[in-house]
């Protein structure tokens, strides 16, 4: 009888044991899910900013015909005749 438990023991520790290898592998999976996630995230980062960049670029354009073309109000209230 003295045996059982130990044995109880032991069978419930290896278990835990097993367990825990399996949670350990899930999270290394999810580890490397997110480092995935940043890198995605950082060429998505890095692809809005070169959007950004044309927009601005395309602003001072359009901002600069219009000015040409007469189309915009004067910068002291009036528009321009």
């Amino acid at each position: 009888m003295a045996e059982e438990p130990d044995s109880l023991v032991l069978a419930m520790l290896r278990r835990m044991d097993d367990r825990l290898v399996r949670i350990d592998k899930n999270v290394d999976r999810v580890m490397e899910d997110m480092k995935d996630v940043k890198v995605r995230m950082t060429h998505v980062e890095e692809g809005l900013a070169g959007v950004n960049r044309r927009l601005d670029r395309l602003e001072v354009r359009v901002d600069r015909i219009e000015q040409r073309l007469e189309l915009v109000d004067s910068p002291y209230g009036g528009v321009r005749e």
